[in-house]
């Protein structure tokens, strides 16, 4: 998987939202930002060169796996998952 720097601002919106994908395809954000120049540009890069030089591929814990199964059991069901 490729690095990224995805940049996103919806048509009204008058911030821009800002997130980092790893080597690992894990989505990290920065934040969001009202004006991009240079200079936030600039912090933007620093912020993502930090993540790429410390790449952990993150293990899902055992709820996170818990909690997958039962979405996947009800969807297997045919009963629409409460995602409360």
């Amino acid at each position: 998987m490729s690095r990224r720097i995805i940049i996103d601002k919806y048509e009204g919106n008058t911030h821009y939202n800002i997130h980092v994908i790893d080597g690992f395809g894990q989505e990290h954000h920065l934040g969001y930002y009202e004006r991009l120049n240079y200079i936030e540009m600039g912090l933007i890069e620093r912020q993502a060169e930090e993540i790429w030089e410390n790449e952990v591929k993150y293990e899902p814990s055992s709820m996170s796996k818990a909690i997958a199964e039962c979405i996947q059991s009800d969807i297997d069901r045919g009963v629409e998952p409460n995602l409360d």
